[in-house]
């Protein structure tokens, strides 16, 4: 298949969170596969321009608010994708992918408005015609919305069919009335079957409601955002379109994430001497942090973006209490009522926690080899990649019943599933609290051996997800 990728950041390139994980690794693995890919992004500030290929940039004329701009497409082929990056530095030469200094963009409607005409704009001067254009989250939206609309009668894409991913519901990229004409819609696209949601643009609206298909990153959130508590207002529109939405539970770059060839180790390891491997990357952490060293306590560990729905601010008592049983490391960067909370904690005890406030990956891996508990207390999770993690390195989890997380944490001897980890109920410190008691104390007794080695016997890569994406792919071409 000829498959475009509209994402607003994909690995390797630039990242804030999960969406650029999956946008990068899905691509890459489908060029592996031998499909033709192509993958459109912005080229943010961050990206330097010295590595791509081809010279001068392509021109692209771009229909933008009422007019017409230029934009230039650089180039640049790696790892079986062709990728081009939309280069107007007025919109993207700046700090910050979507905001800085804590806050959005104020003009993040007309770049991503720009963006998402120049994606289709631009396979268009490349000759590149895709089969399925897959884009991703808001910033993609108006993408897939242009296909059905001002695209519709375009020879370039008579043969092209949409999927859009939702990985976020809580981000929804609304926006005031005033943008619809300058993102290229017509009057008639304010609508309740539109883009029109509670009085403002939504481009998250403009991918869910103009799709061919529909998909979201586990099976229990495309079950989860048909209701209110997690639908955001869009519970009734996915419930009209749930013949078109499925749940494909992400996967981890299992190259990237492997302890026995991790070079930010002090030591590798593989599940036949995960013990022993864990025990020496936990003395140097330690160490590193200037925890004690002591091998009769239990390292908690969290990796994290510091934000209200990971439930952080329950994890902090709940770790606090049992700091006779544990240690706490935590690498994190975010809201700052939170980051001043961690702080607290570390200098409330000296020795016993350790709070990172930086991105530092080399450090994230060796977090996730050191711990023994993994935390992932979150609100909600769409999916969650931190778990799958942590389970290839063999820490257990310790996570809220939620999302992704019920997909992959299983606690339970009696069910289908090999007990890989410890759960709660989500928004509950209490239970929060429990769970963590039930790891700690698990981790004194002969099973926790097993619960290691059934963590690290998953299967997290993409492999067990890639044939679901294309059988969507297939269907969104059926239609």
């Amino acid at each position: 298949m000829k498959i475009l990728f509209a994402a607003s950041e994909a690995v390797p390139f630039c990242k804030t969170g999960g969406l650029a994980d999956v946008a990068g690794t899905l691509a890459q693995r489908l060029g592996a596969l031998g499909h033709d890919v192509c993958l459109f992004l912005p080229k943010y500030r961050d990206i330097r321009a010295e590595p791509l290929a081809g010279g001068p940039a392509r021109l692209v004329k771009v229909p933008f608010d009422g007019g017409e701009v230029e934009v230039g497409l650089r180039f640049l082929h790696r790892r079986m994708v062709s990728t081009y990056f939309i280069d107007y530095p007025l919109f993207f030469d700046r700090e910050g992918l979507y905001g800085a200094s804590g806050r959005d963009h104020e003009d993040n409607d007309r770049r991503f408005a720009l963006y998402s005409l120049a994606v289709l704009e631009g396979a268009k001067t490349v000759g590149f015609k895709p089969d399925i254009v897959h884009a991703h989250d808001w910033q993609a939206g108006p993408v897939v919305a242009h296909l059905k609309r001002r695209y519709a009668r375009d020879p370039h894409f008579l043969k092209t069919a949409s999927v859009f991913t939702i990985h976020n519901m809580a981000y929804q990229g609304n926006f005031p009335r005033a943008v619809l004409e300058a993102a290229g819609f017509a009057p008639e696209d304010w609508s309740a079957d539109g883009l029109e949601y509670f009085g403002q643009v939504s481009y998250l609206k403009a991918g869910v409601a103009y799709a061919d298909q529909i998909t979201t990153v586990s099976p229990t959130y495309a079950k989860e955002i048909q209701g209110p508590e997690r639908g955001f207002g869009f519970e009734g529109l996915l419930q009209r379109r749930s013949d078109r939405l499925t749940g494909i539970l992400n996967g981890i770059d299992t190259e990237a994430w492997n302890p026995s060839r991790d070079s930010a180790l002090p030591r590798r390891y593989a599940g036949d001497d995960a013990a022993a491997g864990k025990a020496a990357c936990k003395e140097a952490l330690q160490r590193e942090c200037g925890l004690e060293v002591r091998s009769d306590r239990a390292l908690v560990g969290v990796v994290s973006r510091l934000d209200y729905q990971k439930g952080l601010d329950l994890a902090i008592p709940a770790v606090e209490g049992r700091l006779d049983r544990a240690q706490f490391v935590a690498l994190g960067t975010g809201d700052p009522a939170l980051t001043e909370q961690l702080a607290s904690l570390e200098r409330r005890h000296p020795g016993k926690v350790h709070f990172h406030r930086q991105f530092d990956e080399p450090f994230a891996h060796r977090v996730y080899a050191a711990s023994d508990v993994f935390l992932m207390p979150s609100r909600f999770e769409p999916c969650g990649l931190g778990q799958m993690i942590a389970m290839r390195y063999g820490a257990v989890p310790v996570a809220a019943r939620t999302g992704g997380l019920v997909d992959t944490v299983f606690e339970e001897t009696s069910g289908p599933n090999p007990p890989n980890g410890f759960v709660c109920a989500p928004n509950d410190a209490a239970a929060l609290g429990a769970a963590l008691d039930r790891a700690l104390d698990a981790r004194r007794k002969p099973e926790w051996a097993a619960r290691v080695a059934a963590a690290m016997g998953g299967d997290f890569s993409w492999d067990r997800s890639i044939e679901s994406y294309l059988d969507v792919y297939r269907r969104a071409g059926a239609r």
